[in-house]
């Protein structure tokens, strides 16, 4: 079996930012030990910086003083980088405050949609305005605190827009009641509510109304976990390496992070998945079987799935992933795209994607600025030579040392 010492991976992106705006509200000192230090973060905890924050950073740990009565500052103009996290969230704890915050983001970025969470924040009586487009970055927020209460929310496009309402619960003063209309990637949901619990706050669920009791946060010291979605490309390219094993440690029974739901899918392919306490293995058995795979939940590991599509048995078929088109980019086209351009025979819908088995030649991917491309067609490289990227240093988004995180994998399954 060829394998590799167990990957240390970058810290989870999405419980790094939950656990940046937990930290920034709680009542007392937090720190947070191993969270992840990319583009996206480092602008979560810049931001937080702006608003008056104080943020103290060292290379294993962050502390945070965190306000449970909002920023430090009656004024300060944010700037988001390409986060949607730092986009959707940092405004809404600005909100639980009092003064004038204006918040702005990359092209990227400010092309993504805002409008339900911005509805939702108006119906609570918050005076938010978008400066250009309407549901888009820029926006101003005049904030004098949210009295609470009932809202309705449409989570159909993101359920970061349900994160963020979750988040501010506990800072208004009656807490929330918020009725969702429709929800995607529900265990990002599961991973907010894990992380408010941890910071003292227990939310409790009607069918579809969330119930939010105000009081706030409490301080803590809180481990970030390793992320699920990076996870998946070395889980991926052990699939597709014949006698290939990939361990990563903390990611096991116990994660929070529903994306590693992926290995699932890996194993309805063939491969061999031990999912243990605090551990998950995957090994590549030389089978690879096509299948349909329903990656709603799992949509941020759809890319991994297409670039590995090629070399399966039998087609493809990833559905119910409509959400990927209002991304970093349109993922599922995107996909499509560039697997035509490596000679492969693609179908595409309005929220799936079939992908048939072929030989497939080297070309350069279009990366569209999108991290998690460059990194599923990093895996593709495996089998494929003559693979380059337009914009290999659009990992930085998320995990600056891929590719020579990638390129110790590849020389320890010998591929």
């Amino acid at each position: 079996m060829r394998g590799m010492p167990a990957l240390s991976l970058p810290g989870s992106k999405s419980i790094t930012a939950r656990a940046l705006f937990l930290a920034a509200a709680a009542d007392g000192v937090t720190t947070l030990v191993r969270p992840l230090r990319s583009d996206d973060t480092e602008g979560f905890a810049e931001g937080l910086v702006r608003l008056g924050y104080r943020v103290g950073r060292t290379p294993d740990t962050w502390q945070v003083d965190g306000r449970p009565q909002g920023p430090a500052v009656a004024e300060a103009d944010v700037y988001c980088r390409d986060g949607a996290t730092t986009a959707r969230f940092l405004p809404t704890l600005a909100a639980a405050g009092h003064g004038t915050y204006r918040f702005d983001a990359s092209p990227q970025m400010r092309r993504r949609p805002l409008l339900p969470l911005s509805r939702a924040l108006r119906d609570l009586g918050v005076d938010l305005r978008h400066e250009e487009a309407e549901g888009h970055h820029p926006l101003t927020v005049r904030a004098a605190g949210v009295e609470g209460g009932e809202v309705t929310l449409d989570a159909g496009q993101s359920s970061q827009y349900l994160t963020a309402l979750l988040l501010l619960g506990p800072l208004t003063r009656q807490g929330l009641r918020i009725r969702v209309t429709d929800l995607v990637s529900a265990p990002y949901v599961e991973i907010t509510l894990a992380m408010m619990r941890a910071f003292g706050v227990e939310v409790a669920r009607e069918g579809d109304v969330f119930v939010v009791p105000p009081g706030g946060y409490r301080a803590t010291t809180y481990a970030i976990e390793p992320d699920a979605s990076t996870a998946s490309y070395f889980f991926a390219a052990a699939a597709l390496t014949p006698g290939a094993e990939v361990t990563v440690p903390g990611l096991g029974t116990g994660a929070l992070q529903g994306d590693l739901g992926f290995v699932d899918v890996l194993r309805r392919m063939g491969a061999e998945v031990s999912v243990g306490a605090d551990a998950t293995t995957v090994r590549g058995t030389g089978e690879l079987r096509g299948l349909t795979a329903n990656m709603r939940d799992i949509s941020d590991t759809m890319p991994t799935l297409a670039a590995i599509a090629p070399f399966a048995s039998a087609p493809v078929r990833i559905e119910d992933v409509a959400n990927t088109r209002v991304k970093e980019c349109d993922r599922l086209e995107a996909c499509a795209e560039n697997l035509r351009r490596l000679g492969v025979r693609v179908a595409t819908g309005p929220d799936w994607i079939e992908i048939h088995p072929g030989p497939a030649t080297g070309a350069q991917v279009t990366s569209y600025g999108d991290h998690r491309i460059v990194m599923s067609f990093a895996v593709t490289g495996l089998r494929v030579p003559g693979i380059s990227f337009d914009d290999p240093g659009c990992v930085r988004k998320t995990f600056p040392g891929f590719h020579e995180a990638f390129a110790e994998l590849r020389r320890g399954i010998g591929s």
